[in-house]
Order: structure tokens, then sequence, then C-alpha cells
């Protein structure tokens, strides 16, 4: 697995299903703002529509945050309209939906199972410059949990904004931070 932490996104274009409507998405409109890429293996399946569900249940505590999510399979834009049409779960989801059927972008973020043509369950948090800041990748088996998902978030925009300092284990907005010295070596 190459190195994923600080490495900047690839570029890539696709096709996005929202609330209704169909429109074009790239990289590029992931910087200037914290976003998530939430790559899951296929629509009209098990464990993908408790992710999603969750997600979007969570949805306006993302953007509070001035996070954006991006949901990509590599179903079509249609699957996704479809799955939301027909799905009281997914039909919650008011974030963008990327069809992938290429498997550019899933391929990009390094997360294809080549030999089934489907993602993993990978998720990343890109900061505003366009950099991977937390990577998540879990077996098909096992779901993601949104407030998780939230607290990391929360302590990568903490740790952006005051240099010098780290979040430990378990951290919660609100609690002490750490800053690494010399002085704490051996301590903790």
């Amino acid at each position: 697995m190459s190195r994923y932490i600080g490495s900047e996104i690839k570029p890539f274009q696709a096709k996005a299903y929202q609330s209704g409507d169909f429109f074009d998405v790239s990289d590029a409109d992931l910087k200037g703002k914290w976003s998530v890429v939430f790559f899951y293996p296929a629509d009209f399946t098990f464990v993908c529509p408790t992710e999603l569900g969750d997600l979007a249940d969570n949805y306006e505590e993302f953007k509070k945050l001035g996070v954006e999510i991006y949901s990509v399979s590599t179903d079509t834009h249609f699957t996704h309209k479809a799955w939301h049409d027909t799905s009281d779960t997914i039909g919650k989801i008011q974030f963008p939906m990327i069809g992938d059927p290429t498997g550019t972008i899933t391929r990009n973020f390094g997360v294809m199972i080549e030999e089934e043509g489907i993602a993993d369950r990978g998720t990343f948090v890109i900061d505003p410059e366009g950099r991977i800041q937390i990577v998540e990748i879990n077996a098909g088996g096992i779901g993601r949990d949104a407030n998780d998902l939230l607290r990391k978030i929360k302590a990568a925009q903490y740790v952006a904004a005051h240099p010098g300092e780290v979040c430990p284990a378990k951290w919660q907005e609100g609690e002490e931070t750490l800053a690494p010295s010399l002085d704490l070596v051996g301590k903790i």
C-alpha cells in the first residue's frame, strides 16, 4: 500500500446524483473545504445502506464542521438515483453520490477490489488543500460509524488550526491536547 497521509488527491471527473439532480463533480470541488470521500462496495446491498443511512442521519453535524461528504461506488449515477428513489434509508441522503463505473476514482484512492470490480470500504478525510489527513479501510463485512468519523474530523481540524498540538487517543472536542516536547518523553 502506498503512503496516503499528506498526499494530494489525484485528478478525477465524474457524474453524481444529489437531491433529484445529476451534475459533474471533480477533484477541484473537494478543494477549499474539508471533505469526506466515502467508498462503499455497491448500491442495493446490505451493510452499505446502514453506513450511508448513518452518514445521512449525521449529515447536519458534518455540515456544521464545514465538511462535505461524497459517497462513491462503482455503480452509475443512474443507479444511485434508482436506489435513492426506492429505499427509505437511502432516500434520506442529501450529500452527493458519485458514480464511478470506470473505477478511476476508486483506483486513484487505492481501494479497488480488481477481481470484483467494486470498492473496499474506504474512508478518506481531505483537508481544504486537497491533502489526505485520515484514512480508514475496513473489510467488506465491517460497517463504519459516523460518530467516530465526526470525532476524528474534529481532531484533524483542531490539529490543523493549532500547530504544535496533538490530540491523544479518544480525544473529544473541548478536552486537553498535548504539546509534544522533551518534557513529555517517558511521562505519558
